[in-house]
């Protein structure tokens, strides 16, 4: 069954009052850190923070109500701070909802079909290339809160990386150094809070202590409720209103191809964090379970004013920390922020900009995976280096819905030529030594063990035989003139449709040059994908064996009935050309 949410799963085996109680304090305290990330990601995103704190609430609540995974915590996240921004900035707040979503449709699709499980193929250094480039870019759009820098009401800083930097570059002479201050304290307070309490993260810490300090010293630095030009807004949080959004099918291309985008690294990260999470307490996520609950938040947030929404690894890893192991705690949660939404939002206002830029930050840095980014660096093959820093800097210079197909099609090339070099064919005398490097004798097929008559080949294949293949295997065969070739397939693990193709080619020059085909060591795969296209039926099962010690007395028979045969003809040849010759000489007699 593709669809089997935990919370369901949970209830049938028997939901405590212990465990209640340990899921109410992880989903307290998971509720109240998330209050201060989900303003800081909308606000980053550039959306209003209401709508990131009704994406926490609403879409935290359908993850957890459907969630594969029993701890997984669900809401605006980091990663798409800059996919939600470029969308905002091209498409209008319209265009993000409605792009959002056709994401959550698709993250649904994908769940119910089952592809959940596909996810993971998506290479390493891909994931790693982009999420270092998301942090970088979340770094750069956090300066003008970091720095304080300010400019006339109505310019805005351009998306592009580079013009973005030569334009704070421009304004760095408007620097605020108390805005400096207050971020340095942000970052201050999240690094050394674990070493208070592992429990809460220093995220919630920072925005207490940083509001605080700029409340009682008056410092002048930009709040929520203040904008760039230290304008004063009025911020009103309330009950989330339902409302249809409007969909421009003039623009649907470009609103569709965001929203590929939006549920590719929805799932990528959702799943991720129930990886983690099942790492940390020993339990085992349904992928398509999860995908279909991130499908279904993402296709109700956006009636209510959200944005996309996916599984949060932080928040997650905060949940299991303080005792949550059931989808209730995700649910508490949800009803925590809410109520403190509610009755204390108004106080969101006095949050400093800078304290939020503190925090995302650290977010960016702990997203880069700097260590690991560094490692593989140091130590993968070229190939690799070249994908992750081909899809980091199609990241940071480009855009997102870019560096992900860059990177994939990168990856997927470099990976068809790896399978290319791991393949091989060609006569097998050089090579059964170096089987086994100890003892050759180990392998008691080596061919050195056997005599092969005279007139047969044997060729071995190696690895898969697909179609970035064929080309060896045409080259390792070409010209060969012989009455039989064996071809061993023992450690060909698999067959495509180009080495079906390639292989009657060599069938029908058999035919032409009478020679004949044996096949030894067929797997599984290689056999079913020959017989459906009919190539065993050529061949002919009496032509194909277990190993070579069958097929070789075989061979041996085939060669000495084609040469019993050649001998016959040659004789007959022989003959009716001396008879020939004998009427030649009589008519000659009988003329003279």
């Amino acid at each position: 069954m593709v669809f089997q949410p935990q919370l369901w799963a949970v209830l049938r085996e028997g939901y405590t009052l212990r465990q209640f109680f340990n899921d109410l304090i992880a989903g307290i305290i998971v509720g109240v850190v998330a209050l201060p990330l989900a303003i800081a990601f909308a606000l980053a995103s550039g959306v209003s923070v209401e709508q990131g704190l009704y994406t926490a609430i609403i879409a935290g609540f359908i993850i957890s109500l459907f969630s594969g995974s029993r701890v997984q915590i669900g809401g605006p996240t980091g990663a798409f701070i800059v996919i939600v921004y470029g969308i905002v900035q091209v498409q209008g707040i319209q265009g993000l909802w409605a792009a959002t979503f056709f994401a959550g449709i698709l993250l649904a699709i994908m769940g119910f079909s089952g592809m959940g499980n596909l996810i993971k193929y998506i290479p390493y250094p891909v994931t790693l290339g982009f999420t270092a480039g998301i942090a970088v870019v979340i770094a750069t759009s956090q300066a003008p809160e970091l720095f304080g820098f300010y400019w006339d009401d109505g310019i805005k800083a351009p998306s592009e990386f580079v013009d973005k930097i030569l334009f704070f570059y421009e304004h760095s002479d408007t620097i605020n150094f108390w805005a400096i201050l207050i971020s340095a304290l942000s970052i201050f307070i999240i690094l050394i809070s674990p070493k208070v309490t592992a429990r809460v993260p220093g995220s919630l810490f920072a925005v207490v202590i940083c509001t605080l300090v700029v409340m009682f010293f008056r410092l002048p630095v930009d709040t929520i409720g203040q904008t760039v030009g230290h304008v004063p807004t009025e911020l009103k949080i309330g009950i989330p209103q339902f409302a249809m959004p409007e969909i421009d099918w003039s623009k649907i291309s470009p609103i569709f191809s965001a929203a590929v985008t939006i549920a590719m690294l929805g799932a990528i990260e959702s799943l991720l964090s129930a990886v983690v999470a099942d790492g940390m307490i020993g339990t085992k996520h349904s992928s398509n379970t999860e995908l279909v609950a991130q499908g279904v938040a993402n296709i109700v947030v956006p009636f209510f004013g959200g944005i996309p929404a996916t599984g949060a690894i932080a928040r997650t890893a905060t949940n299991i920390r303080n005792g949550g192991r059931t989808p209730v705690a995700g649910l508490i949660h949800a009803v925590v922020l809410f109520v403190i939404v509610l009755f204390f939002g108004k106080y969101a206002a006095k949050i400093p900009l800078a304290a939020l830029a503190g925090i995302l930050i650290m977010v960016a840095i702990n997203m880069s995976q700097y260590c690991l980014f560094y490692k593989v660096i140091a130590r993968a093959p070229k190939s690799d280096i070249a994908v992750m820093v081909l899809t980091f800097l199609s990241t940071v210079f480009l855009d997102l819905t870019i560096a992900i197909p860059v990177g994939l099609i990168l990856a997927s090339f470099l990976f068809m030529r790896r399978m290319e070099g791991m393949f091989d064919a060609g006569s097998v005398d050089h090579r059964l030594y170096k089987l086994c490097d100890d003892d050759p004798d180990e392998d008691p097929f080596a061919l050195r063990l056997f005599e092969v008559p005279e007139g047969v080949h044997v060729y071995e294949i190696y690895g898969p035989f697909f179609f970035g293949a064929a080309s060896k295997f045409q080259a390792a065969l070409a010209g060969i003139k012989c009455r039989v070739i064996i071809l061993r397939m023992r450690n060909m693990p698999m067959m495509d449709l180009t080495g079906v193709s390639v292989l009657e080619e060599l069938l029908g020059r058999a035919a032409k040059c009478n020679m004949t085909i044996l096949l030894t060591g067929v797997k599984a795969q290689p056999m079913n994908v020959m017989t459906k296209y009919g190539v065993i039926e050529k061949i002919g099962k009496q032509h194909i064996f277990k190993t070579i010690v069958e097929a070789l007395p075989v061979a041996a028979e085939i060669v000495e009935q084609e040469l019993t045969i050649e001998k016959s003809q040659s004789k007959i040849q022989s003959e009716m050309l001396n008879s020939e010759c004998g009427i030649k000489d009589f008519d000659l007699k009988t003329v003279n």
